[in-house]
């Protein structure tokens, strides 16, 4: 979940890693560090808070040196406190390790190092790896060798990244579960957790595997296997679209991001017609599909649900990832495993993905990161086209996903041509329901902003759109929120039902719309106050977000944006920062 950033060339080298990290925070951000070598000197500062507050207190980027590691955290061993912050170092202070993943026999290992003389004084399991890395210095190894000696003992998803002033002329990287890419420019080497990172810098990439040791030098770039023996790397063209993030002036980049909305749908559609005509054959012919996912993808995994069986009569099931592995005994080789993962990284997506390509089941990903782990598993990858997506909260990658399960529903009915026809028709509608709505969303969360309870409704192919409103607001905001079929409602849920309470009713004039607004009345007469997203307007509606009139199984992409506008406006009302939400980070690496 944490970023890492390594780079070393021929210019400073801390002002490119500070740089770096501020385009993977949304990793994490509770607290971050550089160190640096300066003459063969090893030195670092960290400290809590984000990035900027801790360049303004400690001016990481004026550290010196052509050599430099960074970090910036999302704990989950240790509380946020500044010794617990990355970069870590050994007893001697000689090195110096940034770390993303969980080491699950770090206490094992950390009382074998106390026997053995070492002090540790924080709380995370990172600081073992500097400490181990010590052990073996001191044999008199080279920085590789140690880092290929101690990576066996290491139990757990890891990546790391460290810098000895007893070896002061390199960084030493190596992964296992968790993502490392390398980045190739003429005059600067880089590693990091994400090729969003150097992109902009580089312009070529390779990706390290499990077990793979990357030496970094200013001249050079080498790979090792877990034997230490050499290998050979293929380079890949970093996109130019990956090379995009700054926010265009918008003060958020969710703001940014779901105004990007109408652009992101066209880019979505644009797909290979032969790569849906081959994975709906596979689909088609499996006996069983089951989609995985967590979050908001599995929202999308939902709509997708209900389109393959109305569009291409085609029952699935949808599985939360992390509850995937308990159902693995029933994967076998007629099962289509369709993974859903904005970054790609998804721990439980990927320990659930490993489990049924043993058991022989074919994998197809749909993600948006197009070098990510989840692709390199995948027999087939469909990528979601939408950029970097900085913000924590997703939004535009929703939409992109969406649009993917649609074209994949019409491709089971040879259909693909149309489905591209009709989700292309609606980009103007998206811009449009957004400049409908964008200024009534503010004034409505500023008079909301006091409450601390929301419940949404829909039924049919929108239940998992009130599923998704109701879980942005929460994550952005901090505020309670429900997302259900409108049917639930009065199973228990209006029990909770006082005067004012708001209730947004997502009421397209479709197939549901009687029913949805009979629920919506039933929440009336208790005194909620109801907020609809609807293209017909009725007179039991408090605050009437309008959408267009479109096809019924288009309803959920012109719904969501006001959705997540919604969630974005209630965050500022509140004083949150949207893009930055507590406790969270955007790439979910740990299980």
């Amino acid at each position: 979940m944490c970023g890492i950033v390594g780079c070393c060339g021929k210019e400073a080298a801390a002002p490119i890693v500070f740089q770096a990290l501020k385009r993977v925070e949304y990793r994490g951000y509770d607290s971050a560090g550089i160190a640096v070598l300066a003459d063969g000197c090893l030195s670092l500062k960290k400290d809590i808070g984000k990035l900027d507050e801790i360049e303004a207190k400690h001016e990481l980027s004026s550290l010196p040196g052509k050599i430099a590691i960074g970090h910036t955290r999302w704990a989950t061993h240790g509380e946020v406190t500044q010794i617990n912050a990355h970069p870590h170092y050994d007893c001697s202070q000689t090195v110096a390790v940034v770390h993303n993943g969980i080491i699950d026999n770090y206490q094992e290992l950390r009382r074998e190092l106390t026997r053995h003389g070492h002090n540790l004084i924080s709380d995370t399991d990172t600081e073992v790896i500097p400490h181990l890395i010590e052990d073996e210095l001191k044999r008199g190894h080279t920085l590789e060798a140690a880092v290929l000696a101690i990576a066996p003992k290491i139990e757990g998803s890891y990546a790391f990244l460290a810098i000895s002033s007893k070896d002061p002329t390199k960084i030493v990287g190596t992964r296992n579960g968790s993502p490392l890419a390398i980045g190739i420019s003429d005059h600067i080497h880089f590693a990091a957790s994400d090729a969003l990172a150097f992109s902009g810098w580089a312009d070529k990439l390779m990706i390290l595997a499990d077990t793979e040791v990357v030496v970094l030098t200013a001249d050079s770039i080498q790979f090792f296997d877990a034997s230490g023996n050499k290998l050979n790397k293929e380079t890949k063209d970093i996109e130019t679209q990956w090379s995009e993030g700054d926010k265009q002036g918008y003060p958020f980049y969710m703001l940014k991001e779901i105004m990007e909305q109408p652009q992101t749908l066209e880019a979505a559609v644009a797909q290979d017609r032969e790569l849906f005509t081959k994975i709906t054959l596979d689909i088609l012919r499996a006996g069983q599909v089951i989609i995985t996912a967590c979050g908001t993808s599995r929202h999308a995994a939902l709509v997708g649900r209900y389109m393959f069986s109305q569009v291409g009569k085609k029952f699935c099931d949808v599985i939360m990832a992390s509850e995937f592995g308990y159902f693995a005994d029933s994967v076998d080789k007629n099962t289509v495993v369709i993974a859903v993962s904005q970054s790609g990284e998804t721990a439980d997506v990927i320990d659930g993905v490993k489990k049924a390509k043993k058991a022989g089941a074919k994998i197809i990903s749909i993600v948006n990161r197009p070098y990510s782990q989840l692709a390199e598993m995948s027999d087939y990858v469909i990528p979601l086209n939408c950029g970097p997506e900085l913000s924590v909260a997703a939004t535009k990658s929703f939409l992109s996903q969406l649009v993917v399960f649609y074209l994949l529903s019409f491709s089971m009915v040879n259909a693909f041509d149309k489905a591209v026809k009709d989700i292309s028709s609606i980009s103007s509608q998206i811009a449009t329901v957004i400049d409908w709505n964008n200024n009534r969303l503010k004034m409505l969360c500023d008079n909301l902003k006091d409450k601390h309870d929301f419940y949404y409704i829909a039924r049919g192919i929108n239940f998992a759109i009130a599923s998704e409103g109701a879980l942005k607001l929460k994550e952005v905001s901090y505020v309670h929120a429900e997302g259900m079929p409108a049917g639930e409602l009065k199973h228990g849920t209006l029990a909770l039902i006082e005067p004012g309470t708001p209730v947004a009713v997502i009421c397209p004039d479709d197939y549901t719309y009687l029913e949805t607004l009979s629920n919506a009345m039933e929440a009336k007469s208790r005194g909620a106050y109801i907020i609809a997203f609807s293209d017909r307007e009725n007179e039991i509606y408090d605050c009437w977000i309008k959408i267009p009139k479109v096809n019924e199984l288009l309803y959920p992409m012109v719904v969501v944006v006001p959705l997540h506008l919604l969630a974005y406006y209630m965050a500022i009302s509140c004083g949150k920062d949207p893009d930055r939400p507590r406790n969270l980070a955007k790439s979910v690496t740990v299980k």
